[in-house]
């Protein structure tokens, strides 16, 4: 009897030191995902070396049961001391000071990672480790697959029209029984869209036969002089940026993609572009700002009933495409009326919160929506900023994207401060009034999935890791991203998803930046639900319903030159824009541009000369020289991903299982 009691006694003894270490840990229950567990038993939490105490998360509430009296912290506005001094912080981070050494000191790497002897649960079993070679080959080869698929049946079925119905194995042109009919005849010209907005996915998957045989079918066939009236933005993302890439391509004498060049080839992508660009230019002209019109017929100009009001992101993202026609021709005119609109509408944010509304009177220029996001309306806009200064380096562009980018963090961002530590609901990016920063709704939309992949280009790779990782939790529950999703219930609030590409544009982004291979499951995820929910007979067709995955007879044109693009550079390590020693960026159509000094050399001086010269509203600016691009992620930013997270989680798992709870998975 006696050895049973010793028995027993020790079972009870390591019982309780299992408890007590549970409890000094932080790793006790919580009674709702609001409200924190009240107990305590004298115990101090133990802390990370020089770090912060480890967060005590419970459960998310439900709708209906909710898990605190006041719901998600992203209701509440930021508080005037709390928040100012967390904005504080996010600034410093980003001016370049260095934090506490608690931030990211090796000591403090190893606490996030866990280890602490507690085995893997099932959030590291799933997607931490490396990810064999083998499986990545045929993920890579399922998305080439993927893209082979829908372009073969295009060009079996549609071309020439401009868009394949995958359903009914049939074209689509414009509807021109409903020219009111602007989701389809904003972006469908009668000019073989899918098969221009292919080109460079051709030449990224290796297929230099098909990409010589599709260049010259768009050289003999298409045509720009069409009775076509089509959205400015979506003629030029598309169209526009996809003739200069393949340009650049075939003109490119290094052909790290193989040969793509084009016998006898004469420019004439380049002209066609040029061409197109002219037929666009009437929709800057007679406006009281400088604000194009949304809207121009391709044969006649504006429109006489054309719309006044136009998007943010609409007008003000075509700085990209026009600044490399204009570079590449030595003619200002088209970048020159591109940055005349993005300063008209910089002009117009609010003196208070520095933020941009989504829908504006482009004669009188007043808000007319006055709703500040990162999606729909504005996504781009930001976007372009950046990437213009990237390519261009001209650093009024990169000042405003900083100005902008401050605002966004100030009065945008709800949740914790650190995306890796802390108590608090996770950070998200929320619809404020542009004039107040007061909260306009609870949804979210699909176009927002962008952003992380545009922090990776900034270096501000972690906050990028939580906002992807609440969009993959979204795209886990429905396999595919809901046009609108409403984060206070949980529940999509538009339904359809077109085969968008963003959050698969990010998840190839923070691959490259922190090769971690969570971002290589995700890609198979996302592969694995386009190949289950979409494929139809002839392509992979819109969900109309992303929870009963019914179906719309529509395949856009940007699944090919998009979504399909990513997937593949994501599992193809060793493809030629990784490895070919060529810095390249996308444009926000998936367009890829090479970087190099070409573009950022203006032929003219009167607009952008280190002497000076004149902005579109005549006065006189001084241009300094324009500063080399320097790598923000850099070992000496203290906020870079450590290498000893390559093979873990790159969000702690009890960060993603707090995610998975409120989006409704768990």
């Amino acid at each position: 009897m006696q050895w049973r009691a010793l028995v027993l006694g020790l079972v009870l003894l390591r019982l309780g030191l299992h408890g007590v270490l549970w409890l000094v840990f932080g790793l006790g229950p919580s009674m709702g995902f609001y409200q924190r567990f009240p107990l305590s038993f004298g115990f101090q939490r133990l802390r990370a070396p020089d770090g912060p105490a480890p967060p005590a998360l419970g459960p998310a509430g439900r709708p209906g049961t909710p898990g605190g009296p006041s719901g998600p912290s992203w209701l509440q506005p930021p508080g005037p001391g709390a928040a100012a001094a967390a904005a504080a912080g996010r600034r410093g981070r980003r001016r370049g000071r260095r934090p506490e050494p608690a931030v990211c000191g090796p000591a403090h790497w190893g606490y996030v990672l866990g280890g602490r002897g507690r085995g893997p649960d099932e959030y590291e079993r799933r997607y931490s480790g490396a990810f064999p070679p083998q499986l990545r080959a045929q993920m890579r080869d399922l998305a080439r697959g993927m893209f082979v698929f829908g372009y073969d049946n295009y060009m079996a079925h549609a071309f020439p029209q401009d868009e394949l119905n995958p359903i009914h194995c049939r074209g689509r042109g414009p509807d021109r029984g409903d020219p009111s009919n602007l989701n389809i005849n904003d972006v469908l010209g009668n000019y073989s869209l899918t098969l221009v907005d292919a080109l460079d996915t051709l030449a990224i998957m290796g297929n230099s036969s098909e990409f010589q045989k599709a260049v010259k079918l768009v050289i003999n066939t298409v045509s720009f002089d069409k009775d076509s009236t089509v959205q400015v933005f979506e003629a030029t993302i598309r169209v526009l940026g996809s003739l200069l890439s393949a340009h650049r391509i075939i003109t490119d004498s290094k052909q790290p993609f193989g040969d793509m060049t084009i016998k006898d080839y004469d420019n004439e992508l380049l002209h066609m572009a040029h061409d197109l660009a002219v037929r666009l230019l009437p929709a800057f002209e007679n406006t009281k700002t400088g604000i194009p019109y949304p809207r121009v017929n391709l044969k006649t100009g504006v429109p006489p009933d054309s719309n006044n009001e136009t998007c943010t992101a609409g007008a003000g993202s075509l700085l990209v495409e026009f600044g490399i026609l204009s570079r590449l021709l030595g003619d200002s005119t088209f970048e020159w009326v591109a940055r005349r609109a993005v300063k008209a509408l910089w002009n117009l944010r609010s003196n208070d919160t520095g933020l941009l509304g989504n829908v504006v009177n482009i004669q009188t220029g007043r808000w007319v929506g006055k709703q500040s996001g990162l999606g729909a309306g504005l996504d781009s806009f930001y976007e372009y900023l950046l990437k213009s200064y990237i390519l261009f380096g001209e650093k009024e562009d990169l000042e405003m994207f900083n100005a902008a980018y401050r605002s966004i963090q100030n009065y945008l961002r709800r949740g914790r401060e650190a995306c890796n530590e802390g108590e608090g609901d996770p950070p998200l990016y929320v619809n404020v009034n542009m004039f107040s920063g007061q909260l306009m709704n609870t949804w979210i939309d699909s176009l927002q999935a962008f952003f992380p992949g545009l922090q990776v280009l900034i270096g501000d790779v972690e906050d990028a890791i939580c906002l992807h990782a609440f969009y993959y939790a979204i795209w886990k529950r429905y396999g595919a991203l809901p046009e609108r999703y409403n984060w206070q219930l949980q529940a999509p609030d538009v339904l359809f998803y077109p085969l968008r590409p963003e959050l698969v544009e990010s998840t190839y982004l923070l691959y490259q930046a922190t090769k971690n291979p969570f971002y290589l499951h995700v890609g198979m995820d996302i592969l694995q639900s386009l190949e289950k929910y979409t494929k139809v007979k002839c392509g992979y067709a819109t969900l109309h319903h992303v929870i009963d995955k019914s179906k719309e007879d529509r395949m856009e044109s940007f699944f090919l030159s998009e979504t399909c693009k990513y997937l593949y550079l994501l599992f193809d390590e060793e493809n030629p824009v990784h490895k070919s020693g060529t810095k390249y960026m996308f444009t926000t159509e998936g367009h890829i541009v090479s970087v190099d000094k070409h573009l950022r050399e203006s032929p003219w001086k009167e607009f952008f000369s280190e002497e000076g010269g004149q902005d579109p509203e005549g006065k006189s600016v001084h241009r300094p020289k324009s500063p080399e691009i320097k790598v923000i992620n850099s070992s000496s930013n203290c906020n870079r991903v450590p290498d000893e997270r390559r093979y873990s989680l790159p969000l702690k798992s009890i960060y993603m299982r707090q995610i998975d709870q409120m989006v409704g998975l768990i």
